[in-house]
């Protein structure tokens, strides 16, 4: 491959990545994906809890994950493969956010009105009938269990009720599906190669020109774009575009748990995605009759930002898989607490408003597509076409997006976005929940 030359390089084959290469080579854009490690979804991807839901706090947000519904619900006909054996399966089960002091539930709901997202407001025994094996006994604020001898303790009332959005879900395999996306961009064209470590980003005049691995190998290209997670920003620092950003990146460590299913119910079946900001945590079904809990990421939790993406404790630790069991345990009626702990530990993306970046750079022909924040493996489809789109009109039309900002037309909802909601040169947006929800 040395002195191989490329329309675009993307680095990082997780699924915004892949997405991002599936929807250029359907332009015919010769693309070539480079991946530290083995294999498609073999980083970060692989650690998602792969949950399809609409609720973000604001429209930009809820408006990118409902139109993603779509290609998750028909996910053959999303990837254009002729041979769909094996696909990662999407699991339409619900989704359910609990109207708490956690959540700004009305504003969810005016997004959902604006979007025109389907949903269905749920009152008290509406919610328990749907998932009988829950409580709504009221907890706020959000505590951990190590610290307050009252944990366990109800205040008075009851949350109200809930609001279902009947199309959520999760998909059955995040890696699996990751990899499907590989399978069908390279149907259109694309190249991959792995167990490729990004040395160098080469760049003359103003203008990317290439990368170097580590072995030294030089690829060449005038588009790269940096789809690399939790590596993002030794990256963007590798390109030098990190300082003239205003919002930035960086690693956090971040642990799911999980549990059996209570006796005498069919979580697996019978369970919906529930976003709970009363005990701070989600939950969603899981293979095995399991319940898959993370956490919203409540303010009293310590948040373990990382230095190095290729170091970090991988080992789910006492205290912080029993917060979120027990959290989770608040809500759910006789939940199992097993002596040995099951989990997943792995790292988000997060941008400095938990926000994603979509967007050019100061380096010619540099884009990011970073910052997803634990919260954008739904959108990975959206993200590739609207990515696509961007570099369309930057490189072939000789757009300025930071002057002149590109709007992209949601090809399902017919919403028009404008892509620079999602600039580098952003104020930190307020409006964000400043978590996993966005």
């Amino acid at each position: 491959m040395q002195g191989s030359k490329y329309d675009a390089i993307i680095i990082g084959a997780g699924i915004i990545g892949n997405c991002i290469a599936f929807e250029m080579a359907k332009k015919s854009y010769k693309t070539l994906s480079v991946d530290k490690l083995g294999g498609s979804g073999f980083g970060s991807t692989s650690g998602s809890c792969a949950i399809v839901r609409a609720h973000y706090s604001t429209r930009d947000g809820v408006a990118l994950a409902y139109e993603g519904f779509k290609f998750w619900r028909n996910w053959a006909d999303y990837l254009e493969l002729s041979d769909v054996e094996g696909l990662a399966k999407y699991h339409e089960t619900g989704s359910l956010l609990l109207k708490t002091k956690g959540h700004d539930w009305n504003k969810v709901k005016k997004h959902y009105d604006d979007v025109g997202v389907r949903y269905k407001v749920l009152g008290a025994q509406e919610t328990k009938a749907l998932l009988p094996c829950i409580n709504l006994k009221q907890f706020w604020p959000v505590t951990r269990p190590e610290e307050d001898e009252h944990f366990f303790d109800a205040n008075d009332g009851e949350i109200e009720g809930s609001i279902l959005c009947p199309e959520g879900g999760y998909m059955s395999d995040p890696r699996l599906s990751t990899f499907d996306v590989e399978r069908a961009a390279r149907a259109k064209g694309a190249e991959f190669k792995f167990n490729a470590e990004v040395g160098a980003i080469r760049k003359t005049d103003g203008r990317v020109i290439g990368i170097t691995l580590k072995d030294g190998m030089q690829i060449d290209a005038p588009i790269v774009i940096n789809a690399s997670g939790p590596h993002s920003f030794i990256i963007n620092r590798m390109a030098g575009v990190e300082e003239k950003m205003n919002i930035k990146t960086r690693a956090l460590r971040h642990e799911v748990a999980i549990t059996p299913s209570p006796a005498g119910f069919d979580f697996e079946k019978n369970g919906v995605h529930v976003s709970d900001g009363d005990c701070g945590v989600y939950f969603r079904p899981e293979t095995g009759n399991s319940i898959l809990i993370g956490s919203e990421d409540p303010t009293c939790d310590k948040r373990e930002w990382v230095d190095n993406p290729d170091e970090f404790n991988r080992h789910t630790t006492d205290n912080q898989w029993k917060a979120q069991v027990y959290r989770c345990g608040r809500r759910i009626d006789d939940l199992p607490v097993p002596n040995e702990k099951r989990g997943i530990v792995d790292l988000y993306d997060v941008a400095d408003d938990w926000i994603p970046i979509y967007d050019k750079s100061d380096l010619g022909g540099f884009y990011m597509a970073v910052g997803t924040s634990g919260n954008q493996y739904k959108n990975g489809p959206v993200v590739g076409m609207i990515m696509t789109e961007l570099i369309d009109q930057c490189e072939k039309h000789g757009r300025n997006h930071d002057e002149d900002p590109v709007h992209f037309k949601l090809p399902e909802t017919t919403i028009e976005i404008n892509i620079a909601f999602f600039s580098r040169k952003r104020e930190i947006n307020r409006n964000s929940s400043f978590s996993v929800n966005g």
